[in-house]
């Protein structure tokens, strides 16, 4: 990895760029599978501007690859990615990371303090104007988390896949704490106003903490190897050096990662993982949570806590939620199948029969489907506990494979895009589980 120190003397940044291209060289006549390179191999460097720099070099098969004086390209074999450069300087800038984070949180926070003043306050006298404040309220917490979880993401996406396994399981022991409150409420409260009030407090505390905790970030010497900006990259396309190639790109100098990166290579690279988070979150979403929630115990006659109080929160939230912190955590010390295996789409598809196998335990109440064939409390248990497995493990490989595939300087943009599959999935799932409960 070459590192550029000093922004001011301009041959240090051609040696580095053509020492970038040298590498690159050597790459392509590795997987050529060539015995050696034949050849001379030079480099120089033609420098433009301050911000930009042509590499010209002569390896391999001792072709010359050089900028002409003219505004066109007389050689075929010019660096490909400069075009992808000038599409990156010429579209509008994004706006930074932080100030999507901070922002998104601030406003998080803003909203829960409302939520939480409102909680003592009667409302029986304006119960239509209050249902609109409530909805609004949970329309822009939806579209800030979606900003902060998608920006926090594509952060990550430059660090190392344990940051990124790290964050995947995180949110899920949040749903795990979620449940287990929800359990020891149900248990204990007496009062649901209190209950209320308890839960928006922690949430208040929580949002502090993460707004501490995200400004201390850049303090670390961790955390700013991984956040600093990089150069594009010299090239493109197929002849693009993934992130966890030893010699990744450079670091810029006093640069930003304010260009907005090409969204094409990153959604073909990105094709096939893609797929499976789409698939993988939709099967999840249609059967969690409207058919789990609906599956009663077939001893719910016997008027037991365990039948009847306790039976959806524990087999439903509890249950799914831990196995996919459980299927999540696996994947810090299993990775496989790998990215380009068709192992993993394979498992993906197979995740379908887990949806027959919900309708026909004791979902109620039934409409057309009035067959019940897993006749035991078990059967909901095992399918839930394989759902969770299934949904951690395998959702989590192919999250944190998509930035490691593509070049360090679209790994944010590419955390980005992984987010929107999950969302995209989660939309659709949600969606035709509405028409799949009116099914049976």
């Amino acid at each position: 990895m070459t590192f550029i120190k000093a922004p001011t003397p301009p041959t240090e940044l051609q040696a580095a760029l053509s020492e970038l291209t040298k590498k690159h060289c050597l790459r392509s006549c590795w997987t050529a599978r060539r015995p050696a390179c034949r050849g001379p191999r030079t480099a120089s460097v033609v420098p433009t501007s301050s911000s930009s720099a042509w590499a010209s070099v002569a390896c391999c098969r001792g072709t010359s690859l050089s900028r002409p004086r003219s505004t066109g390209y007389s050689n075929s074999a010019t660096v490909p990615a400069q075009p992808q450069w000038r599409s990156l300087r010429a579209r509008t800038s994004w706006v930074p990371i932080h100030v999507r984070v901070l922002a998104s949180l601030t406003v998080m926070l803003a909203i829960f303090v409302v939520m939480t003043m409102l909680v003592k306050v009667d409302t029986s006298s304006w119960t239509h104007s209050f249902f609109a404040v409530t909805i609004v309220c949970m329309a822009i917490l939806s579209g800030t988390s979606t900003i902060f979880n998608s920006s926090v993401f594509g952060m990550t996406g430059s660090f190392p896949m344990r940051n990124s396994q790290a964050l995947i399981s995180g949110g899920a022991m949040g749903g795990t704490l979620s449940a287990v409150a929800s359990l020891v409420d149900l248990a204990g409260a007496s009062d649901v106003t209190d209950s209320t009030l308890a839960f928006f407090l922690t949430a208040d505390v929580f949002l502090v903490l993460c707004i501490g905790l995200y400004l201390l970030l850049p303090r670390l010497d961790y955390a700013r190897y991984y956040m600093r900006p990089v150069w594009p990259a010299v090239f493109s396309g197929e002849e693009q050096l993934p992130q966890d190639f030893p010699n990744p790109p450079l670091v810029a100098p006093g640069s930003s990662n304010s260009q907005t990166p090409p969204l094409r290579p990153i959604l073909k690279k990105t094709a096939g993982l893609g797929f499976c988070i789409i698939y993988l979150l939709f099967i999840t979403s249609l059967v969690f949570p409207a058919i789990l929630s609906n599956i009663e115990s077939l001893s719910k006659g016997s008027g037991s806590p365990w039948s009847t109080k306790f039976f959806v929160p524990l087999t439903t939230f509890l249950l799914y939620n831990f196995a996919d912190l459980c299927g999540r955590q696996i994947t810090a010390w299993i990775q496989v199948p790998g990215p380009r295996s068709k192992v993993l789409p394979g498992l993906v598809l197979l995740r379908t029969c887990l949806v027959p196998l919900f309708v026909f335990c004791n979902y109620q109440p039934r409409v057309h489907l009035h067959t019940v064939v897993f006749q035991s409390d078990m059967y909901p248990v095992l399918f839930t506990s394989l759902l969770g497995l299934s949904n951690g493990y395998l959702s989590t490989l192919a999250l944190i494979y998509g930035p490691k595939i593509v070049p360090r300087e679209l790994a944010e943009a590419t955390g980005v895009v992984m987010s929107f599959y999950m969302c995209l999935g989660l939309v659709l799932g949600s969606a035709c589980s509405a028409l799949l409960v009116h099914l049976i």
